[in-house]
């Protein structure tokens, strides 16, 4: 497969033209992935970005983020350009903007009915939102990813069963649809849902090289990530659910395997 390119932050911020994701070559950031799924689901073209690393340039002593900073008043991955408008760095604000200029022909995403539309914007709050399964998975661990999201014993000592909370109540709506018919966790059709829950569960139920290669930079996530498998809040609820409906969404909707960038192993 031939490794993609990457244009600098400051191309991007200067291009008028084109739909430009940043990303870190090499590392499946959940969030970049799962924006990355949503563009190829809705037939986008995207011109991938560098994303500055976090921490100090030891050459220059300078903030390696200060830029992005300037051109976003954020930092976080993955930032999203289009065209001449302002960047989008929510995942709320993303996913309207994919919608809106997604290919006429490619699934509808955000469903027209409201309380379809609210089931979908629901789960996914609590996949992707504050105090959501990704966040307290984020906390489980001191560092300084961790501190940005609010890193204290007391909440890393909670985190473990919100995730399975969480787990717990994904699996039973997956229970509740095969019962009815449905291979989607809303409605009777793919949504963003579906799309956004299928990357973020390989945090907790790891995918298989077919579907999320390793590399030299992905290395030391993929192991995070096998450790959260196996903590007690997680096995316990973990199901034969869970892993069908990631590996159906991501092998039928997705590009698989995964384009990263950065260094195979």
């Amino acid at each position: 497969m031939t490794a993609p390119e990457f244009v600098s932050l400051e191309d991007a911020a200067a291009m008028k033209t084109g739909t430009r994701i940043t990303f870190i070559p090499g590392l499946q950031a959940l969030y970049a992935e799962a924006l990355k799924n949503l563009c190829y689901v809705k037939k986008i073209p995207i011109i991938r970005a560098l994303h500055p690393m976090m921490g100090i340039d030891k050459a220059t002593g300078q903030d390696r983020q200060a830029r992005l900073y300037e051109l976003t008043s954020q930092t976080s991955l993955p930032t999203m350009f289009h065209n001449e408008e302002r960047p989008r760095n929510v995942w709320t604000e993303q996913l309207a903007l994919a919608e809106q200029i997604g290919a006429p022909d490619s699934p509808k995403l955000i469903p027209d009915d409201y309380a379809l539309r609210a089931e979908v914007y629901g789960l996914s709050a609590i996949i992707l939102g504050e105090d959501g399964l990704v966040w307290n998975m984020r906390i489980l661990n001191d560092g300084p990813l961790g501190r940005k999201y609010g890193y204290s014993e007391a909440a890393s000592a909670a985190a473990p069963e919100k995730v399975g909370a969480v787990l717990k109540l994904l699996d039973e709506r997956l229970a509740a649809q095969e019962a009815r018919g449905s291979a989607y966790l809303v409605g009777d059709a793919l949504s963003a849902a579906d799309i956004y829950w299928a990357t973020m569960s390989m945090a907790v139920c790891p995918a298989p090289p077919s579907i999320m290669p390793v590399t030299k930079q992905n290395q030391g996530m993929l192991q995070f990530f096998e450790a959260n498998a196996k903590l007690p809040a997680v096995a316990e609820v973990m199901s034969p659910r869970i892993e069908a409906h990631q590996r159906f969404i991501l092998t039928t909707y997705c590009e698989t395997p995964a384009v990263l960038g950065g260094d195979p192993l």
